[in-house]
């Protein structure tokens, strides 16, 4: 592949995997929306992001490594069709059922694109930024869950048919990137055993398993928090914003997400290990500060201490991400990823079923120092052991040299 429609490739596929997770926020700024006019109950909107979560790992689980087998493009073009018909059941939504369907489509939408569509990215990735790749692939689903949500509020405040455009303009985009998916070139070539690869294989590379505890746990630490914000949005922003905007909860929601991409940059200067403890730290600090701005109603502190959890996920996620796919071949890349991306979306959706459950019990300032004591434990952990491992596997790979 010639450098410059490698770079065309790679900029179409980036665009893509950012629209997948755009679509799939769309109809999280609307849930206030629903509960009021179609009592959606609390439990149910959670629910909707468990079977989010439930759809994106069967996925991984069962369809992580089929893009190695039918292609990269014959997968993407299937994910851009199961988001659009997401979009679809959302514009006749006069009941939980619909809403919580359309996110289990989403679910699996968004997992078959963490695999095929991030190795797709990877794929293509310039040569000359070895660094590029595991930024991308880690922060795609904030970025594009950041955009979606915002978009969508904007669009609910401000336009008309406020149930059913944000749906149309998403499905204009995913149909904008199947076409320009449709003209890019396939990047691996197809192999048998399709049937074989449906049968759940959690497997990594040995290069890669020393090093996928620590970053298993930071997956749980920092995406349960992003599924907190997913589920209680409209609830937070009602809380500490004082409104029932659809445009404030998009705000809470993305405060949260969209800083992960001023993160996710450290990667370029710092090595995996330390944006990993360094990351892990300031995310502890920030959800202190987070509990703090709830229990004293401080605005500006709620806000800063959002984007600070931000940064601090985007650096976690992008060493994480890194110590695991770095030197590992093409045929294990869709493995790898679906592998990561299936370990992240559990460590979101347990903790937020039992927030779910919990709701009514405990407060969400209570449910959020939870997730704070999560942290610091995996804080420990990760100053404890992270890079270890693989250090000394590399040292006795050299002594047996």
């Amino acid at each position: 592949m010639r450098l410059s429609h490698r770079y065309i490739s790679f900029s179409i596929a980036s665009i893509t995997l950012l629209m997948v997770f755009a679509a799939s926020a769309a109809p999280i700024p609307l849930y206030n929306l629903y509960h009021q006019l179609y009592d959606v109950t609390y439990q149910q909107l959670a629910l909707t992001s468990v079977v989010y979560f439930i759809g994106a790992v069967s996925a991984l689980i069962f369809f992580g490594r089929l893009s190695n087998h039918i292609g990269r493009k014959p997968l993407a073009l299937l994910v851009m069709t199961l988001a659009g018909s997401a979009c679809l059941l959302f514009t006749i939504v006069e009941s939980a059922f619909p809403l919580i369907l359309g996110r289990f489509l989403l679910g699996i939408a968004c997992g078959l694109a963490s695999s095929g569509i991030s190795a797709l990215v990877v794929d293509t990735a310039p040569p000359e930024k070895p660094w590029l790749p595991s930024v991308l692939v880690s922060n795609a689903p904030l970025v594009g869950l950041t955009c979606g949500a915002m978009l969508s509020g904007i669009l609910v405040e401000y336009a008309p048919a406020p149930l059913t455009l944000c749906y149309g303009v998403a499905i204009a985009g995913l149909l904008i990137c199947a076409l320009l998916l449709y003209f890019t070139p396939e990047t691996v070539k197809r192999m048998p055993g399709v049937l074989s690869s449906l049968r759940p294989q959690f497997k990594l590379p040995a290069s890669t398993r020393a090093g996928y505890p620590v970053a298993a746990l930071t997956f749980l630490a920092t995406w349960s928090v992003g599924g907190f914000f997913q589920a209680f949005a409209p609830s937070i922003a009602a809380t500490q914003l004082h409104s029932d905007s659809i445009l404030a909860a998009a705000a809470v929601f993305s405060s949260f997400l969209l800083p992960g991409v001023m993160g996710g940059q450290v990667n370029a200067w710092v090595s995996n290990r330390t944006a990993q403890r360094g990351g892990m730290l300031l995310f502890c600090v920030a959800l202190a500060g987070l509990i703090y701005s709830m229990y004293t109603a401080s605005l500006p502190l709620f806000f800063v201490a959002c984007i600070l959890a931000g940064i601090a996920q985007g650096a976690v996620l992008t060493g994480s991400v890194g110590s695991l796919i770095k030197g590992i071949q093409e045929k294990e890349r869709a493995g790898v990823l679906a592998v990561i991306f299936a370990t992240s979306y559990t460590g979101a959706a347990i903790p937020t079923l039992i927030a779910g459950q919990l709701a009514t019990i405990f407060s969400l300032l209570e449910l959020l120092t939870f997730y704070l004591g999560q942290a610091v434990i995996v804080t420990v952990i990760t100053f404890k052991f992270a890079g270890r491992s693989r250090t000394s596997d590399l040292a006795s790979a050299e002594t047996s040299a």
